[in-house]
């Protein structure tokens, strides 16, 4: 993509009303743009980071077993009015009614709405296991909504919901959930850490949150210093197999939150403990028959008698990771995406459009990686090297490949790579090759 021909209107100065980094650069870096308290517009450049984002969560849930489907953003209350959440949700939820003056709602999350499709859908134990999700936009009416993406509004969210007849099951479910998880953020260049949390509005008795290190987080996390020493990509992870042992071992590491921490109590010695701040990105229910039982979502069981399904719910707040990415990974200069997720993978510069050779020399590097298939932004623009550099800095983009008539004259072009800052001077070829352009 020329960037000449692209759309993205960056932002020299920080804007006043981000409080946070992710904010902060998304705006400037032309990722998103306020519609109005809480809810955004995803411009080209953000999209498309979003976009690999839900990909990666997405392959991930299928790697897992999970079968995709898509449910509405409005619920009619009738069944949030079943399961007896309905009044208990509070101002958080948005309440609509229709032109028929039936009461409906702008779906925050989709216990109900699942447990109704699965009744209407499975009759027998033999059509069990379960698991369904759906990557979709939900509303909470936040008090105070700020921190961009981090903390809005609306939100694109993967939900997914299992369905088992025993605990067995269910927990086998859950323990799906838990090693995708960790391989999803793992994918991502994050290093995310599950904690034993509190259940809230959910429900039900078992939880963990995955919470992302970074220096700016909301809350502050305590861990054994293992966690961060793991290759979570190395880890084999059979989901048909008994994974409870494997569960077992990973949650048996050190990790809570500030609000549970107890420093006397703690089982890690001094020298093991990291303090850290982290951001919640993804938590996991199983709540067992909280939904099933009022609503009836009942499969005949082995002997025929009618036995309310064990239920399970796990969610992943895809819009919210991309600001956690940010938050993560950063410097004084701008983003430092991961190349999982970045929208681009080379930055193509060229230093001086009105240069012959150079626009030349440029333009056949950028139509040889299109043709290698490497996504790559190119800056055919006529601006200072000052001002492309800045702008390449502050999207972030793994690789910056700069043609400049200096090293037309020596034969080389300059990669440069973003994490880092380091720079070699390479012939075209060579650097072709290195970027899977050759």
């Amino acid at each position: 993509m020329r960037l000449s021909a692209y759309f993205l209107p960056l932002l020299r100065e920080n804007p006043s009303e981000a409080q946070i980094v992710s904010h902060r650069l998304m705006l400037r870096a032309g990722m998103i743009r306020q519609s109005s308290a809480g809810i955004y517009s995803w411009l080209p450049l953000g999209l498309r980071v979003l976009k690999k984002v839900e990909r990666i969560v997405r392959e991930e849930q299928d790697a897992a077993g999970a079968l995709e489907l898509l449910m509405p953003t409005i619920q009619p209350a009738e069944l949030w009015q079943e399961s007896g959440r309905y009044e208990d949700y509070g101002k958080e939820m948005l309440r609509i009614t229709d032109r028929h003056e039936r009461a409906m709602l702008y779906g925050p999350t989709n216990e109900e709405l699942i447990t109704d499709i699965f009744r209407d859908s499975i009759k027998s134990y033999r059509d069990l296991p379960k698991n369904l999700y759906h990557i979709q936009w939900k509303f909470r009416d936040e008090v105070r909504p700020r921190f961009g993406v981090m903390r809005g509004r609306e939100f694109l969210m993967k939900d997914n919901y299992s369905f088992d007849l025993d605990v067995k099951g269910a927990k086998h479910s859950y323990f799906k959930m838990f090693f995708a998880y960790l391989r999803t953020f793992a994918r991502m260049g994050l290093r995310a850490i599950p904690m034993r949390a509190e259940t809230g509005p959910i429900g039900g008795d078992l939880s963990h949150e995955f919470i992302v290190l970074a220096e700016t987080g909301e809350s502050q996390v305590f861990c054994d210093r293992a966690w961060l020493e793991s290759e979570i990509l190395d880890m084999a992870v059979d989901y048909d197999s008994d994974l409870e042992p494997q569960f077992l071992r990973w949650t048996s590491l050190y990790a809570a939150t500030g609000d549970i921490h107890d420093a006397k109590a703690c089982p890690v010695p001094e020298d093991r403990l990291v303090t850290a701040r982290g951001i919640e990105v993804g938590q996991i229910f199983y709540f067992g028959t909280k939904y099933s039982a009022p609503m009836k979502a009942v499969v005949a069981g082995p002997d025929g008698e009618p036995v309310p399904v064990e239920m399970g719910s796990y969610g992943i707040g895809v819009s919210r990771l991309v600001g956690a990415i940010i938050e993560a990974s950063h410097d004084e200069a701008g983003i430092i995406w991961p190349e999982s997720v970045a929208p681009f993978k080379v930055g193509l510069v060229n230093l001086r459009a009105g240069d012959r050779r150079c626009v030349a020399a440029a333009d056949d590097l950028y139509a040889r990686l299109t043709r290698a298939g490497v996504e790559v932004l190119y800056d055919d623009r006529d601006d200072s090297p000052g001002a492309k550099f800045a702008a390449m800095d502050l999207i972030g983009l793994p690789y910056q490949l700069v043609v400049g008539p200096r090293g037309l004259d020596k034969g080389v072009v300059e990669l440069k790579k973003r994490a880092g800052g380091a720079r070699q001077e390479l012939s075209p070829e060579a650097a072709l090759t290195l970027l899977g352009g050759g």
